[in-house]
């Protein structure tokens, strides 16, 4: 039988026994398919045992009760907080409460520094370490209806016991890697404020386009920042209002009035008139300049492509042999744009060049760019060929 806490004083004496562990284990459910804003609808919380008093959910939308005690146990600095994919859940309760759990452990971020692959979900760990298949029938219900049934509750409380098994192995893991260090510089990126901007004047940067002509991404950014501020006024998702390629299609045809914007092909008969109509028509009569540092790293692009002499190409090659050597999850090492403003810029501040990462990746690649190293396959492996002995 789960152990489902509806009232503070349950939730209380709850936090109290796990105030005095090392650890506790967190999720949540909550909804976000209909609104901008998460709804948090459900907590998970375990701490080390194995008896069912041991872990419980906790029904934040019990009218009988009241989250202190949890948000105290949040920030309690004696007791771990493991989460597994944690990014969403600390967006919750930074936007909540402009809080984050500390100390704090993901177990998706310490698999990739533990060689499972990129972004390895909670499924596949627990099958590996914990030898147990979950039942995940349950994962895409509605969490707000009540009352929950016995399925909801076995799949909700199983996210955080199964999840104390996978944060030992993968702790006893680092340690034995001596990893641990750099663990702690990618959980120092989700505990920052910074991750969780949703200030409307930088919602465009999030647009993917290859189009960085800065007349263009002017209008990209102003209508982005209509966007965002109707999507969060309203508490609708960003797409309701106007979806990515809407928002690049209009950039490039400037429409000036009504019935230029009916001429869009994108656009939806109700996106054409009214709030949507007119505030679009409002962003490209007024567009939003890029500031200095914002026309500063696109020009640095368009430099880029001009620059391209195929370095870009024989550094992702270097990256995928260093990854399989160390067994750390390529995206975890760095990104695609990493690597062109390695290629390209004599100077670039990227985390490639700093921390863990330079021991894994940085230094070859810089010995790469300068060509005091180079490249070689035979039989299908890679291997790195010291030029200054030659």
């Amino acid at each position: 039988m789960v152990n489902l806490i509806t009232s503070t004083a349950n939730l209380k004496s709850f936090c109290a026994k796990a105030a005095k562990k090392n650890y506790i284990t967190v999720d949540t459910e909550f909804l976000r398919e209909r609104t901008y804003f998460s709804k948090l609808c459900l907590i998970q919380i375990a701490y080390r045992g194995d008896d069912v008093s041991d872990s419980a959910l906790i029904d934040v939308q019990s009218k009988n009760i009241n989250l202190n005690p949890f948000y105290e146990l949040l920030q309690n600095e004696n007791v771990l907080k493991v989460f597994h994919a944690a990014r969403q859940d600390l967006e919750i309760f930074f936007l909540e409460k402009k809080i984050f759990p500390k100390p704090f452990f993901d177990t998706q971020v310490a698999a990739m520094v533990c060689g499972f692959g990129d972004q390895v979900g909670y499924e596949t760990l627990v099958k590996k370490l914990a030898l147990i298949t979950l039942d995940k029938s349950s994962r895409f219900t509605n969490w707000s209806q009540r009352p929950l049934s016995n399925n909801q509750l076995s799949y909700a409380i199983a996210d955080v016991t199964h999840l104390r098994t996978v944060y030992e192995e993968l702790s006893a893991l680092l340690e034995h890697n001596e990893r641990s260090e750099w663990l702690d510089e990618e959980l120092a990126i989700l505990l920052d404020p910074k991750t969780y901007d949703n200030n409307p004047e930088n919602a465009w940067k999030r647009i993917k386009t290859k189009n960085n002509n800065l007349v263009f991404l002017s209008f990209v950014k102003s209508l982005a920042n209509f966007r965002e501020k109707l999507a969060q006024s309203k508490n609708i998702p960003r797409n309701r209002v106007l979806r990515d390629e809407m928002i690049i299609e209009l950039a490039s045809i400037q429409p000036k009035s009504l019935t230029d914007l009916r001429k869009s092909r994108l656009l939806k008969p109700d996106n054409k008139k009214g709030i949507i109509g007119e505030g679009i028509l409002a962003a490209i009569k007024k567009p939003i300049l890029l500031n200095e540092e914002e026309i500063k790293k696109h020009t640095f692009v368009e430099v880029k492509k001009l620059q391209s002499n195929g370095l870009p190409e024989l550094l992702r090659v270097l990256l995928k042999a260093n990854s399989e050597k160390w067994g750390v999850a390529q995206k975890l090492i760095a990104s695609s744009a990493d690597l062109d403003d390695l290629a390209s810029l004599d100077s670039p501040e990227i985390s490639v060049l700093t921390g863990w990462r330079k021991k894994v990746f940085g230094n070859d690649a810089l010995k790469l760019k300068s060509g005091e190293i180079a490249l070689s396959s035979k039989n299908g492996s890679l291997k790195i060929i010291d030029l200054k002995k030659k």
